[in-house]
């Protein structure tokens, strides 16, 4: 089942409350899961100590969050299409704010891991659903450009901003870092009720696909949890060669099942398209080396440089302020040079990020050793986050927008937990005998460099989506012909 599309679609980038409210509550709300990816990493060693917890039990307060989430995202994109946005957006943000509350208030680390598992699924059906509320709330074109950049902004701005905010609450008591997303899901899931446009009469366009289901949520589930658990069991052990190939019969089984299904999870035909291709496959090695270089830095600057939380978070200040500041400024530069040649330019800063930081000298003060690399990363975050959003959506009809905002985020939170798992064992592999602060100095170097390659993929794949010149400025306003839309789409978003 569908619900038809919002009767405020509008093509005007001049809007009335009722659609800024739409845009900011669905934006807010994706804030904050792209907040909770990144907020407990300057937290965790509070909550070990606190909380007892080994270092394998501890992994579980991130990458329990971030398996429920990628392995989930299609299952919930799909859903909002079938159920209808507005009530799967309802729902899992009550879920997202109540596991919040539970988080900062238990006192044992499984029931916190549950809590972390459950917020990861709520985010998996939040996500996908608002950014299909606005691509189908905002005609495709400037307005869906002008829309989707400002939901970036958010986006963006919560897995930059979630460090810093974690060494502050840090500093006051670690399930700060839980509670403060309680009171804002509140506000938003107040504003959603309110503001969203009620469904109207259903559409039949399909039934659920089960088999469908289970197979792809399975194969993803397994994937990302044998990734996460890999470093601690060993990339050759037995158990992970096992997992790793019932992954590829259940991803195996799922495609054929698809391919066959009459009301298949996922129309393999949308794959097909270009752009939403490069899109995904950029999305996921950009933020595998965004979050494994987060990661290493973060470590470096606590365990060798000694400095406090609020100080590390500090230190990642400069990258949140450049893309809270400049997200909003990204539309005009989307609709003058493209997503292609937007995400090109935002990859490379990073590539060029990791490339200083690999050659500064260890000893360099902050301003010369860290900062230019954080610049950098600022810089390339916010001309590469609304980019992909863009391109992943683009010229697909709105019964499968939350499909494809599914896609999307699956690549981005998939690709984060494969990235950071490979950073972290190529850092364990490394550590010849050492522990503490010797351990990562003798695995950096390496780690930096696997974080680079995973850089240069995502170079040479936006760079793959740039053909020739752009075309003229009145195109780029208007776009091509409808038939001629699957194959060029629209220039600032497919180039």
């Amino acid at each position: 089942m569908s619900s038809s599309a919002p009767h405020l679609s509008t093509t005007s980038t001049k809007w009335d409350a009722r659609l800024w409210g739409i845009l900011l509550t669905v934006s807010l709300v994706v804030g904050l899961d792209a907040l909770d990816v990144s907020m407990v990493g300057v937290a965790l060693p509070s909550i070990q100590a606190d909380l007892g917890l080994s270092t394998s039990t501890l992994q579980w307060v991130v990458s329990g969050y971030v398996l429920t989430y990628g392995g989930l995202l299609l299952l919930g994109g799909r859903t909002a299409d079938l159920l209808g946005r507005r009530r799967v957006f309802l729902v899992a943000v009550a879920v997202f704010a109540l596991t919040s509350l539970l988080g900062g208030l238990v006192d044992d680390g499984g029931l916190l891991i549950a809590t972390r598992l459950l917020k990861g699924v709520s985010a998996a059906f939040t996500a996908p659903a608002a950014l299909s509320i606005i691509t189908t709330t905002f005609a495709e074109g400037p307005a869906r450009n002008k829309a989707l950049g400002i939901f970036a902004v958010f986006g963006a701005s919560g897995y930059s901003a979630g460090l810093v905010f974690s060494g502050l609450l840090t500093e006051v008591g670690w399930r700060w870092t839980f509670f403060l997303p309680f009171p804002v899901a509140v506000i938003a899931l107040i504003a959603a009720m309110r503001v969203l446009p009620k469904e109207g009469p259903q559409e039949r366009i399909g039934g659920y696909d089960l088999p469908g289901a289970t197979t792809g949520v399975g194969a993803m589930l397994l994937l990302v949890y044998t990734v996460v658990e890999a470093p601690e069991v060993g990339w050759g052990a037995a158990r992970t060669l096992l997992q790793f190939a019932a992954a590829a019969v259940l991803l195996t089984a799922f495609l054929t099942i698809e391919a066959r299904s009459k009301h298949p999870l996922i129309r393999l035909g949308i794959l097909r398209s270009g752009p939403l291709a490069r899109a995904n496959l950029g999305a996921a090695v950009f933020f595998g080396g965004y979050l494994g270089f987060q990661f290493l830095v973060m470590q470096y600057l606590q365990s060798v440089l000694g400095w406090s939380a609020l100080e590390t978070a500090m230190g990642f200040l400069p990258a949140a302020l450049i893309v809270a500041f400049g997200s909003p400024r990204m539309v005009p530069l989307i609709m003058r040079f493209g997503t292609g040649r937007t995400i090109a330019g935002g990859v490379l800063a990073h590539l060029l990020a990791y490339v200083l930081f690999l050659a500064i000298d260890r000893d360099a003060p902050y301003l010369v050793g860290t900062l230019p690399s954080m610049v950098l990363l600022g810089i390339g975050f916010t001309l590469a986050f609304a980019s992909f959003n863009i391109q992943a959506t683009a010229g697909i009809p709105d019964h499968e927008q939350g499909l494809a905002g599914g896609l999307l985020n699956t690549s981005l939170q998939v690709g984060g937990a494969i990235g950071l798992a490979v950073v972290t064992a190529v850092l364990t592999a490394n550590a010849e005998g050492e522990t503490g602060s010797g351990a990562l100095l003798n695995g950096f170097d390496p780690a930096l460099y696997v974080v680079a390659a995973m850089a240069l993929i995502g170079l040479v794949i936006a760079l793959s989506g740039i053909r020739g010149p752009r075309p003229p400025a009145v195109e780029q306003e208007q776009g091509p012909e409808p038939e001629a839309r699957e194959d060029r789409e629209f220039v600032y978003a497919a180039d």
